[in-house]
């Protein structure tokens, strides 16, 4: 009996490591400064037979939540989104004046060099969910991005509408 339990268990936690529904690279959490209580984590993911982001979460911040910037005129609007599509096996780039994580009400400022915990949460055509668990580092811009380009911009000197926030 003990034996069938223990291989049950052992088979379990295999299937979980197997059952990863996403792939998560090149992320990265813009740092902050002193008192600035929101800021941006960006990355790519993909799934190789399709899933959709449905929820984020960081001790560092009190709201965590996946954002969509897009221009309506000469504004850009930011808004959150309740699920993400990333289709089967394309990548889905969440970059600045894009798709990306909102961390909000943050607890410290993100310092250069650091790093924060950030989980994940994926959901698959069945719709089980999986969590992926990542520690990410903390950068003034992206890792290899030029001066001047989108991923470099500067998220806090634009005018948004941050209207549809609760």
């Amino acid at each position: 009996m003990k034996f069938n339990a223990l291989t049950l268990i052992a088979a379990l936690a295999c299937g979980s490591v197997y059952a990863q529904t996403a792939e998560v690279k090149d992320a990265w959490v813009r740092a902050t400064v002193a008192g600035q209580k929101a800021t941006g984590a960006f990355m790519t993911i993909s799934a190789k037979d399709g899933a959709q982001l449905v929820g984020v979460s960081s001790p560092v911040a009190g709201v965590t939540e996946v954002h969509e910037m897009k221009m309506e005129g000469d504004i850009m609007k930011m808004r959150p989104v309740p699920a993400l599509d990333i289709p089967a096996g394309r990548a889905v780039e969440l970059k600045p004046g894009g798709y990306h994580v909102m961390l909000m009400d943050l607890k410290a400022p993100l310092a250069k060099g650091g790093s924060i915990p950030l989980t994940l949460v994926f959901k698959d055509a069945r719709g089980a969910q999986t969590k992926v668990e990542l520690k990410v580092p903390v950068a003034t811009v992206a890792p290899g991005a030029k001066t001047g380009s989108m991923a470099a911009m500067d998220h806090g000197k634009m005018p948004m509408d941050h209207s549809q926030h609760k």
